[in-house]
């Protein structure tokens, strides 16, 4: 801040002389500076992740409890890899990345935050070198990479672990760019296939890179202006030289809707009629966003009703732009092609189909927003007339601008520090949000605040259950429990509301299991079965509560049930075994833990009770073997107590 006017405009005076020398400079070199630029602001920035953690939200799902990623790079998890739809996509590049990163740090996350910055700086530089090629124009690309580093809704892009599929999709979408541009300067097999290669390395990374072929078509017609020397045999050229692209698109979207399909059993939807209603309403919230980004949450609820205003005049306002857009596409390429790129790249996460739970999501702007940033750039110098008032104005502006979403962005990363400043900040920012008090509930949970923890699984479920018009019910529990009265089993809200409060109800419960209150967590689990009957690990944590209880009659009804459900889970198996070993029935005891180490082989924890059982029928051997098979698995505790009572050597 300047102390006294005349500081203000010495200040001033030196930027606009700097800036006039850097402009000066030869094209190359400025280029060169360009560069530099964006590698150091960008490291400012977003370096602060690599002191970040993993999060309690996918990142078990993609790395801390994936022991396929753990294992690092291996010939059984490249098979994996390239077969598993696991997290309801195909994307075997990202999980390739990711055991390549396991193998490289372990489960530091700093690594993981590390890999993630990478590849952003190198999609920034290869998006700044696609428009400058394009359009010779240094400083306006300068502006739309800038943007596309910096943008605060880009953090969580760059800042999620589990979004590793994003920026390296996004890497690989602007690789292919940039081969594209390279080729249709000399149109030749040679240079297209590299094209077609990166292409589908993208859409092995994420599927959103399907929209990739209509990016290609729309620069065609700007910056590019193939369209002048192609009028003849427009649509024959486009399609001979785009097909394979198409056809690519075409099967890598078959392969995300099978992958969604066979999940549907647990991915329940929203009414088609609110997902219609929200899409308008979402687009037009990302574009403000984009010039006021503030409230930005990991996680937004979906609206339990979208006022009809709201909708109409979300779509009123995009039909209005698109009519302006198309109007001047002539006059005005760059608005048609920067408009239609953010409009076509967001359609497939729009949330017509769903994909989430959620109504929007942040990292759905990661590569649409390029779009926005290229009619800045090339719309806003059309405002400022003469050209010597534009040169004085638009740089220090631009500077300003980034500057400030610059600072914007790095005061973002902090919140992504951990699991507990994250979705504190997500339940201050946004409005019943379930989700965010689940969440830090849980990581409260991992720290031992049981009471903290508690209260906030109170305020997920009373979101949860108001959503769903139910009413309270007190008899059973100190805290709030509330029934369901009003949806039915075809309803698929209903049903969607009954899984979420099912899921809440398990993991208050499990809260109260770990502070000892075990008729409390029973009453929460007696709950989560009566809203979701099928689902085996409410069965498993009530016949856990109920052993802690000393009923183990009811404990192994529990366990049974669980593994009638699932035959496979071999979590019950060892719980029931642990039971077991209590009721001082030890042979049954072993049996099941065998069981549990055949369905999971590398299984500690089973290996240590199996061990424990061998000891107290007498048979140190095979106690000891294994005791030191949970050790080398990461379970040491009861090896070293064998050791030194001179059990185990």
């Amino acid at each position: 801040m300047c102390l006294r006017e005349e500081f203000c405009l010495n200040d001033l005076m030196k930027i606009k002389s700097t800036m006039s020398n850097i402009i000066k400079i030869n094209p190359q070199r400025q280029k060169l500076i360009v560069y530099i630029v964006l590698i150091l602001v960008t490291l400012a920035v977003f370096w602060q992740m690599t002191q970040s953690d993993f999060i309690n939200f996918d990142d078990h799902v993609y790395v801390t409890q994936n022991s396929h990623i753990q294992y690092g790079i291996t010939l059984e998890g490249f098979r994996w890899a390239f077969n598993t739809t696991y997290a309801e996509f195909w994307h075997p590049l990202t999980w390739l990345s990711l055991m390549l990163d396991s193998q490289l740090y372990g489960l530091n996350a700093g690594g993981y935050h590390l890999t993630n910055l990478i590849l952003h700086i190198m999609s920034t530089l290869l998006l700044f070198w696609l428009f400058n090629r394009m359009t010779g124009a240094i400083w306006r690309s300068a502006f739309i990479a800038a943007l596309f580093a910096l943008h605060p809704l880009h953090v969580e892009s760059v800042a999620w672990i589990s979004e590793r599929k994003d920026v390296l999709s996004a890497f690989f979408w602007m690789l292919t760019l940039c081969l594209y541009v390279y080729y249709t300067e000399k149109p030749v097999i040679k240079r297209y296939l590299p094209v077609l290669f990166s292409f589908v390395c993208g859409l092995m990374s994420k599927p959103m890179v399907v929209t990739l072929p209509i990016v290609m078509i729309l620069l065609d017609y700007w910056p590019l202006k193939r369209f002048e020397s192609n009028k003849n045999n427009l649509v024959l050229w486009q399609l001979r030289e785009k097909i394979s692209f198409i056809i690519f698109s075409a099967v890598f979207a078959i392969i995300t809707f099978n992958a969604k399909y066979k999940s549907s059993a647990e991915y329940l939807t929203f009414p088609f009629s609110s997902r219609i209603a929200n899409a308008p309403v979402s687009f037009v919230t990302y574009l403000e966003k984009t010039f006021w980004p503030n409230n930005l949450s990991i996680f937004y609820p979906f609206p339990n009703q979208i006022p009809a205003w709201q909708t109409w005049g979300a779509f009123l306002l995009i039909l209005l732009i698109s009519s302006a857009v198309l109007a001047l596409k002539k006059r005005l390429p760059y608005l048609f092609t920067g408009w239609l790129w953010y409009a076509i790249t967001i359609l497939p996460v729009i949330g017509i189909v769903q994909i989430g739970y959620y109504s929007m999501a942040d990292r759905h702007t990661y590569l649409p927003l390029i779009g926005i940033g290229i009619m800045l750039a090339w719309g806003i110098p059309l405002l400022l007339s003469p050209e010597n008032i534009r040169k004085k104005i638009l740089f220090p502006s631009g500077i300003a601008f980034l500057t400030i979403i610059a600072v914007l962005s790095w005061h973002q990363c902090g919140y992504w520090k951990n699991s507990i400043r994250l979705f504190s900040h997500a339940s201050h920012v946004t409005k019943d949000n379930y989700l965010a008090h689940s969440n830090l509930a849980s990581a409260m949970l991992d720290e031992g605040k049981f009471d903290d923890a508690i209260n906030h699984y109170d305020e997920a479920i009373s979101i949860i259950s108001h959503s769903a018009g139910v009413y309270s019910n007190s008899e059973n529990t100190p805290k709030r429990i509330v029934r369901h009265q009003n949806s039915s089993e075809d309803d698929n809200e209903g049903i969607l509301l009954r899984f979420n409060l099912a899921e809440a109800y398990n993991k208050r419960g499990k809260a109260y299991a770990k502070s000892s209150q075990y008729q409390y967590a029973i009453n929460d689990f007696n709950e989560a079965i009566r809203l979701q009957p099928d689902e085996i690990s409410f069965y498993n944590n009530r016949g856990n509560s109920y052993a802690e209880l000393g009923q183990y009659q009811r404990a192994f009804e529990d366990f049974n049930t669980a593994i009638r459900l699932q035959p496979d889970y071999a979590a019950a198996y060892y719980n029931r075994g642990t039971a077991y070993v209590k009721l001082g029935q030890h042979q049954r005891a072993i049996e099941d833990f065998n069981e549990a180490i055949r369905l999971k082989p590398d299984y500690a924890d089973a290996y240590c009770i199996r061990g424990a059982a061998y000891f107290l029928q007498g048979n140190n051997d095979l106690g000891c073997r294994d005791e030191q098979k949970a050790c080398a698995l990461g379970n040491c505790k009861l090896l070293e107590m064998a050791q030194s009572k001179g059990a185990c050597h």
